[in-house]
């Protein structure tokens, strides 16, 4: 039994059907997770995916520092959408630019909304309405999925929306709730209606969480599905857990280095005065790594019951346009590793 067989006989894994067929039949896709997960990352490989399958997929960013382009090869992605690869398009959103969208194409006229939001006593009251940043991002994202092109089609078959890690990212989506509470009735509140309905209809929409195989990812993944369970409710797609390494020592051996607890000493490393000596310490310090993943592993295995697949760790190739076609070729095989 290999490394990895074993980690997947601990954990309860197996094979199961890869789950870029269910992104794909969805119409939007909301992709959150504690920050510095890969969430960019998983969007920039299910996109690439979906669009060798045919897809077209816009990837929209919150007002954020933008990664995308290096991921994707492509020229800075900026505030209006543009196409970065075949059946592949982006935007990074920006509040005020996706409030002045929004306006324009409620009130028909360019010239009447530059004259309206142009107003600096306009732009203070946008700024005062609680939520009013989030939902202009989130409905420009949601807008999207209702475009169609001249000849009736859908512009895109998927919007995926990098959302903010999750604190945010749970902020934004109860955004429409708030403004269905508290806005009379109007284009803002229809509008929040057709999104939340959306965002509820599991056959139309989800919410990927992504997390690493350590302990501060896999407690933050707990609380966030806890939250789109019992207070949202709305629907979990998948859980992506993001940067699983193969294991290289069984769980006899792991637990032996372990144990040699001079070799994971700090100054460790630099007072290995030998070659051999050096491998000790670098294999030890590897078999913590690959403790805390498997005990991760379990903990998310055994709290939460939906439907998971790991995607591997990528060294030399992370944050690069290679990387991201290894994270999508995998998410393009049949079967993957998961639930």
């Amino acid at each position: 039994m290999t490394g990895f067989d074993e980690l997947m006989r601990s954990v309860g894994a197996s094979s199961v059907p890869s789950p870029l067929q269910t992104f794909g039949d969805k119409r939007f896709l909301f992709v959150t997770g504690k920050g510095g997960v890969g969430k960019t990352t998983m969007c920039a490989a299910i996109a690439m995916a979906l669009a060798a399958q045919g897809k077209r997929v816009l990837v929209a960013m919150c007002n954020t520092k933008e990664r995308l382009s290096a991921l994707l090869a492509t020229r800075p992605i900026g505030d209006t959408v543009e196409q970065v690869a075949p059946n592949v398009w982006a935007v990074n959103m920006v509040p005020e630019t996706a409030v002045y969208e929004y306006g324009e194409m409620v009130i028909r006229s360019k010239s009447v909304t530059k004259a309206l939001f142009g107003n600096q006593y306009v732009q203070a009251f946008f700024r005062a309405v609680p939520g009013m940043h989030e939902w202009t991002m989130l409905g420009k994202a949601w807008f999207h999925t209702t475009e169609v092109d001249n000849r009736g089609a859908h512009r895109f078959d998927v919007v995926l929306l990098d959302a903010p890690a999750t604190g945010h990212g749970l902020d934004m989506l109860r955004v429409p709730k708030v403004i269905l509470d508290v806005v009379p009735p109007g284009v803002l509140r229809r509008d929040a209606e057709k999104a939340w309905a959306m965002f509820h209809d599991e056959k139309e929409s989800g919410v990927i969480v992504v997390t690493l195989p350590e302990e501060l990812p896999i407690t933050e993944t707990v609380e966030l599905v806890k939250a789109l369970d019992d207070e949202l409710h709305m629907p979990l797609t998948s859980i992506l857990v993001n940067g699983v390494v193969s294991p290289i020592f069984a769980n006899a051996e792991r637990g032996l280095l372990e144990k040699q607890k001079e070799l994971l000493g700090i100054f460790a490393p630099e007072q290995a005065e030998s070659p051999a000596r050096a491998a000790l310490v670098a294999g030890a310090r590897r078999a913590v790594r690959e403790e805390v993943q498997l005990e991760s592993l379990k903990r998310l295995h055994a709290t939460i019951p939906a439907k998971m697949a790991w995607l591997p760790f990528l060294f030399d190739e992370a944050s690069t346009k290679a990387g991201t076609d290894i994270l999508a070729n995998h998410l393009l095989r049949s079967t993957v590793i998961g639930r």
